[in-house]
């Protein structure tokens, strides 16, 4: 009788459950074969559903539950970040160019402005123009790349700065949202504040991503062989779970703590096969948090603001287009790929909810926010296709329709952008002495911080624990405060610094100064630990230490760093042993080169070398950038920076390398820097005029040659030596910056 009471009190509250799940995914499931049908996205069928299935629409059953489906929501939103961690790699981010970043930062800092001011425009207040500012400036990964594999369009060259422009928004909206949450708490807008929170954002990511690196891909590596899928699945959800929990014990948001958990796993071995067992729960909760989205589709507030709602998408669809536009041309991009990447980029989207839904969950938006901006996320979906389409034509036709002067600007901006830039010596060592200082000074502070918090309390109680505390604590830093004081950073570098007195001065301030940080720290420790006097007597046996032991805490460090990058390396290497495994014949072996920038052999074809009959070898891929040639053909051209990978015997491959050193230029020893640089030159009243390219001697009054002239609005690229030059033609010249100076003085 008791269980039989317990039976019907189950049933009767899991009846709404169950059944509000069963009506989501019946709905969303129509809306899936639906719109494959019509061949529009999934995301904006999940949103349709999502109205139909509200409590709006009369016509149709509606969920009776409202929290649970708000739960599954928030859950939606953990695997969506997860999932979207595990596509994205932190060497993503640091391969993605100045191109990408300038667009993706000049949009989103223009949208946020915009949007701000729209919303002040609507007296919506503050907070809600602040929020309606962010959510506009977020284009969507998800549709984006969805039309650009339906367009067939991923391979153009616009497609690789939309992209790069892709990683970085998302890398800007995770730290937005930490600012909203600061902004949203203190309902202030103090800077202090919100540097705080870049601070402490930075540190946190940093002790994360370092932490997870060193530890979980080792985990994962040493229990391969006990791991099932249902395991590694279970183990999986289960890291995202506990990265989400942390993050919110600091102060983050959930998705935060997620994003960093699936990006951590992200450079391990198993990352594709957790990518895809984690899919298809990534599937079943993104499309409740998209449905549930949809249901918060008040017609009756649509109707309310049909006029913010008609602005909103226009300021969406021509703002981000400009903005993204006027971002790619500042980077450098020609005007075609530039209006490319920014009608591509004219929509919102996932993250846009996100952070609507932050604004509820917060209570400092207004109830009529969201479901204006998920109509406007609804139309801006449809439209994607139609603007990446439109974008060519668009192109073409902004070149003929502006000003000549205006186009020609564009061209020589995006030509001097272009042009051969090295970066010095002295940014080299200082941007290594940074980033190790950085580095080393963040786990330091995390190391001591854990240590306060959970040895001391631990051996508090002791007549020395202070003592053993600090000890402890002391051994776990000494690799990390060696590394920061005494290690060997751009070493190369620092030498050919060092030769010019110029700068021994700031290299030893350098020096000096990292030694001086490594001493603080540790006096700051001891201080934690002890009294100011016991302190110092225990600094000065804790330097002893340092110069009486250097190789020890030399190998510990080494050890630990090569553990580090063992874990961050693990899945390229993984993929260069399978590649060697399957592409390798006989008894041959493949091997990887790079090509230098200054070898006779860029911009040579395959054919035109003639490798494989003079060496023997064959190519099996080239890597160029994130690009990757297999099985190039005889048309393939070598350019700088290409790493090649060649199959052949011992002695075949040692003679390409030998084939490489020799035609890789030297510079002599007595050669001095030179600033190469392209520009522009109009021919007026030119002594050269009349003269063919040879006869002008362009080449020997610049040190540089002629790789392009414009004539009567025609462009020839590499022209004929032989070409006679004529009054009003625009020469491009590569060349010495001093001497293409005074030939244009000329």
């Amino acid at each position: 009788m008791f269980l039989s009471a317990a039976a019907t009190q189950s049933s009767h509250h899991l009846y709404p459950l169950i059944s509000d799940l069963g009506l989501i995914l019946m709905t969303a499931g129509v809306a899936v074969l639906l719109f494959k049908k019509i061949k529009q996205p999934l995301v904006l069928g999940y949103l349709i559903a999502g109205f139909l299935a509200g409590s709006h629409f009369d016509f149709f059953p509606s969920v009776k539950d409202m929290h649970s489906v708000e739960v599954w929501a928030e859950i939606g939103i953990i695997f969506l970040l997860f999932s979207l961690g595990l596509e994205f790699s932190f060497k993503k981010l640091m391969k993605v160019g100045g191109t990408a970043s300038v667009t993706a930062i000049t949009q989103i800092v223009a949208m946020v402005i915009i949007g701000y001011f729209v919303g002040q425009f609507m007296n919506w207040g503050k907070m809600n123009s602040i929020f309606l500012g962010v959510m506009l400036s977020i284009s969507s990964t998800t549709i984006i790349l969805k039309t650009f594999d339906e367009l067939g369009v991923k391979s153009q060259k616009f497609a690789g700065n939309v992209i790069g422009a892709l990683i970085v928004q998302d890398i800007m909206a995770i730290l937005m949202m930490v600012l909203l949450s600061t902004i949203a708490v203190s309902q202030q807008f103090s800077g202090g504040e919100l540097l705080l929170s870049v601070l402490k954002l930075i540190f946190f990511l940093t002790i994360w991503f370092v932490g997870g690196i060193f530890f979980i891909p080792t985990l994962l590596k040493k229990a391969k062989h006990l791991l099932t899928d249902e395991m590694i699945l279970i183990i999986a959800i289960a890291l995202c779970l506990m990265m989400v929990i942390l993050a919110s014990s600091v102060g983050f948001s959930p998705a935060l703590g997620a994003f960093i958990m699936g990006s951590i796993i992200a450079e391990t071995t198993q990352a594709e096969h957790i990518e895809h067992l984690v899919k298809p729960v990534k599937d079943l909760f993104g499309a409740v948090f998209f449905v549930s989205v949809g249901m918060l589709i008040d017609p009756q507030t649509l109707v309310e603001h049909a006029v913010p709602v008609a602005l909103l998408t226009f300021v969406v669809i021509f703002g981000q287009s400009i903005s993204a536009a006027v971002g790619s041309l500042f980077s450098g991009q020609p005007l075609k790929q530039s209006v490319q990447t920014g009608m591509s980029l004219s929509q919102i989207g996932e993250f846009s909810f996100i952070i609507a839904t932050l604004g509820t969950t917060l209570n400092v938006t207004s109830d009529f926010l969201y479901p204006i901006v998920v109509a406007v996320s609804a139309v801006t979906t449809f439209t994607t296709p139609y603007m990446v389409k439109l974008s060519t034509p668009v192109a073409i036709f902004l070149e003929k329709k502006l000003p000549r002067k205006w186009v020609k600007t564009f061209e020589q901006y995006s030509a001097n952008a272009d042009a051969i830039r090295t970066v010095s010596t002295w940014q080299k060592a200082l941007r290594s002495y940074l980033m190790q200082i950085i580095l080393h000074s963040i786990i330091i502070i995390a190391i001591v911080l854990l240590s306060t918090e959970y040895i001391l309390p631990l051996v508090a109680g002791s007549k020395f624990g202070h003592s053993i505390a600090a000890l402890i604590t002391l051994i776990l830093l000494s690799p990390f405060l060696w590394a920061l004081s005494f290690r060997r950073i751009a070493a190369e570098e620092v030498t050919e610094l060092f030769q010019n007195r110029k700068y021994r001065g700031p290299i030893v301030v350098l020096i000096f100064f990292r030694i001086a940080l490594g001493l603080f720290f540790i006096g700051f420790i001891l201080n934690n630990f002890f009294s100011p006097i016991a302190a110092l007597i225990a600094l000065i046996a804790a330097l002893i230490a340092y110069f009486l032991f250097p190789k020890r805490l030399q190998t510990r460090y080494h050890r630990i760093e090569r553990h580090f990058l063992s874990n961050l390396n693990e899945r390229e290497i993984s993929k260069e042993r399978k590649t060697r495994r399957d592409l390798t014949p006989w008894d041959g072996h493949m091997a990887t080169f790079d090509i230098a920038s200054t070898s006779n052999i860029v911009g040579k074809t395959l054919e035109e070398l003639h490798i494989r009959e003079k060496m023997g070898i064959n190519i099996a891929f080239i890597k160029r950038g994130e690009i990757m040639v297999n099985i190039p053909s005889r048309n393939e051209r070598l350019f700088p920076g290409d790493e090649i990978c060649v199959i052949g015997t011992d002695a075949q491959v040692k003679k390409f390398k030998k084939y490489l050193d020799q035609n890789e230029i030297e510079a002599p020893e007595d050669s001095v820097e030179t600033d190469i640089v392209l520009q522009h030159l109009e021919l007026k009243n030119e002594s050269f005029i009349g003269k063919s390219i040879r006869q002008s001697q362009i080449r020997e009054k610049t040190n540089g040659l002629v790789v392009g002239i414009e004539r009567e609005g025609k462009r020839m690229l590499n022209p004929d030596s032989h070409l006679i030059l004529e009054e009003g033609d625009i020469l491009w010249v590569v060349g010495d910056r001093k001497l293409m100076a005074g030939l244009f003085k000329n």
